[in-house]
């Protein structure tokens, strides 16, 4: 079983470099992030040409995030939106089964919170405490939430800590908030139990030359169920994506499972 999270920076615009990806990997699972498109928008006809279907929560300009599987594959909408966000419209929740694969899928585009004491950075704390009791609850079942989590877990996933003091992403307000995301939802880092000592970035700024000097931020994660995670076989990015045309400023992080 493969299962890919990535956090596309518009889907409309980067509809080619999805369909490649479709193409090339063929993931059981393709969790989206800041699809940025109203319901109507959404390409769910050229997704379908591919051989995906999707579930999708909608937002327009902002946001926005989808589930897509291979058709046939059982893919069902199980809830969108989070008990407890601040801002429902903003679109940053959807969870789906995959009825083949007997497993729960979330895509989460965590909110990014700013600039610390400002009104997004007390959403972001809510938001991650939604997430959190909504772990809880799908604690009981297979499950993997992948997506953008606007949150370094550690000074390991950060090109240069000192660059970030007294900035968002790194504080430990919103660590511990993830922390207990994976704490009460029996969830497993799958990229972290792979591989402990790497950095493993999946976002680099487009401004400076921040790709090819190293300079990114490991902050897209798939979280993986306890009971899923002896099966994890390997956890990476997929470089050639951050690349070519019109590229995302995230890569795909892609875990295989024997499942």
């Amino acid at each position: 079983m493969k299962v890919v999270t990535w956090n596309v920076n518009s889907l409309r615009a980067r509809i080619e470099r999805v369909l490649e990806f479709l193409e090339v990997h063929s993931p059981d699972a393709l969790l989206l992030q800041e699809t940025k498109c109203s319901p109507e928008q959404f390409p769910a006809e050229e997704l379908e040409a591919a051989g995906y279907e999707a579930v999708h929560h909608s937002g327009g300009r902002w946001a926005g995030v989808a589930v897509l599987a291979p058709k046939g594959h059982g893919l069902k909408e199980a809830k969108i939106g989070l008990d407890g966000e601040a801002s429902p419209d903003q679109a940053r929740w959807v969870e789906a089964d995959i009825e083949s694969l007997g497993v729960r899928v979330a895509s989460v585009y965590v909110v990014n919170g700013q600039e610390l004491g400002s009104e997004p950075f007390a959403q972001k704390l809510q938001f991650l405490s939604a997430m959190a009791d909504r772990a809880e609850e799908l604690a009981d079942m297979p499950l993997v939430v992948g997506g953008d989590m606007n949150v370094a877990p550690l000074d390991l996933d950060v090109y240069d800590p000192s660059k970030f003091e007294g900035a968002t992403h790194v504080t430990e307000e919103e660590r511990a908030g993830l922390r207990a995301v994976a704490e009460r939802g029996g969830l497993v880092d799958a990229y972290r139990q792979l591989h402990p000592d790497e950095q493993g970035f999946t976002w680099w700024d487009y401004r400076g030359g921040s790709f090819h000097r190293g300079f990114g931020l490991r902050i897209d994660l798939l979280l993986v169920s306890e009971s899923l995670s002896g099966e994890i076989t390997s956890c990476g990015i997929d470089r050639d994506f951050r690349k070519g045309t019109k590229p995302s400023d995230h890569v795909p992080l892609i875990v295989e499972l024997n499942r």
